[in-house]
C-alpha cells in the first residue's frame, strides 16, 4: 500500500458508496481526511470511521452545485487539516428514464451535480492549491512535485452512447462524458502545478446502482434485481465491482507514483470496456 502519511485530502460525496470507500482507503494509508457530503449526518458518520483508524478527520456539509459552498468546503479543509493536497470530486447523481420522457428539469438536475458541481469543486480547489507550496519532495528529492492533485469521477458510461442502458440514461452519459472533457481541459490549464485525472468505474455495488436496478427493472417490467443480474453477468472478471476496487485506483492517483500523470481518464470496470 502507498504511504500517504500526512497527505491532506478532501472527498465530496463521501457519505456513502464510492466516496466513503475512497475516504477510508486513503485514511488507512495515512491520509488526513475532509469528508464532504450534502447530508451532514452522513459526513459525520464516515468521519467517525476515519477517526477510528487514528487519522485526523473533519466532516464538512456542502452542496457542490453552489460556488460559495465549494469555496467554503475548500477553506474548511485547509483550515482544519493545514492544507489541501488532493481534491476528489466524487459527488454525483443518476436517473434512469426513457429518452423521450426526460424533462428539462431532469437534464438540468443531472448536469448541475455531475458537471457544474465537478467544475466548481475543481475551480475552488485549484485556486487554493496554486497558492500553496508543492507537495513534500522528501521521497522524490530529485524531481519537482505538483502543488496539488484533483481526481474527478466519470464512468464508463461516459465513454460511449450505445448499449442496453443508453436509451434510459442519455443525460447521465452525457454528463459523465463532459467530466472527461473537463478533466482534460483542467489538466492542460493547471499544469504543471496541479495534476487532474478521472476515474471511470463500471458496475459498482452501491446505492446508486441499486437505484439504477430498481428504475431500469421497473421500466422493463422485470423483478427488482434483474437488471443488475443481467448487466453484471457479462463482466469479464466474473464478479460485480466493489467500491474498494475504485478506491485502490484513487490511492494510486494520490500517491507520488502518479505525479507525472495528468489529463487521463482511467477505466476500472473488470474489463467491460477495453479501450
Amino acid at each position: 500500500m502507498a504511504d500517504l502519511s500526512g497527505l491532506c485530502v478532501a472527498v465530496t460525496g463521501a457519505g456513502r458508496g464510492i466516496g466513503r470507500s475512497i475516504a477510508l482507503r486513503l485514511a488507512a494509508a495515512g491520509a488526513h481526511l475532509a469528508v464532504i457530503d450534502r447530508e451532514a449526518s452522513r459526513a459525520e458518520a464516515v468521519t467517525a470511521e476515519v477517526a477510528a483508524l487514528g487519522r485526523p478527520a473533519l466532516a464538512v456539509a456542502g452542496d457542490v452545485t453552489r460556488a460559495a459552498d465549494c469555496t467554503e468546503m475548500v477553506r474548511c479543509t485547509a483550515d482544519g487539516l493545514g492544507r489541501l493536497d488532493v481534491m476528489v470530486c466524487n459527488a454525483g447523481i443518476v436517473q434512469v428514464k426513457p429518452f423521450l420522457d426526460i424533462t428539462e428539469e431532469d437534464w438540468d438536475a443531472t448536469f448541475a451535480v455531475n458537471v457544474k458541481g465537478t467544475f466548481l469543486t475543481m475551480q475552488a480547489a485549484a485556486a487554493w492549491m496554486r497558492a500553496q507550496d508543492p507537495l513534500s519532495a522528501a521521497d522524490a528529492a530529485d524531481r519537482a512535485r505538483p502543488r496539488g492533485k484533483i481526481i474527478t469521477m466519470s464512468s464508463i458510461a461516459g465513454r460511449y452512447g450505445a448499449g442496453a442502458m443508453a436509451p434510459l440514461t442519455p443525460h447521465y452519459r452525457a454528463s459523465k462524458a463532459s467530466v472527461i472533457s473537463l478533466t482534460q481541459t483542467a489538466a492542460y490549464a493547471l499544469a504543471p502545478d496541479i495534476t487532474v485525472n478521472a476515474i471511470c468505474p463500471g458496475l459498482v455495488g452501491t446505492d446508486m446502482w441499486r437505484q439504477i436496478d430498481q428504475e431500469w427493472s421497473a421500466t422493463e417490467g422485470w423483478t427488482t434485481g434483474e437488471a443488475w443480474k443481467r448487466r453484471t453477468a457479462v463482466v469479464p472478471m466474473g464478479r460485480p465491482q466493489t467500491p474498494d476496487d475504485v478506491a485502490g485506483l484513487a490511492l494510486y492517483l494520490c500517491s507520488p507514483d502518479s505525479d507525472y500523470m495528468t489529463g487521463q481518464a482511467v477505466n476500472i470496470d473488470g474489463g467491460l470496456i477495453m479501450s
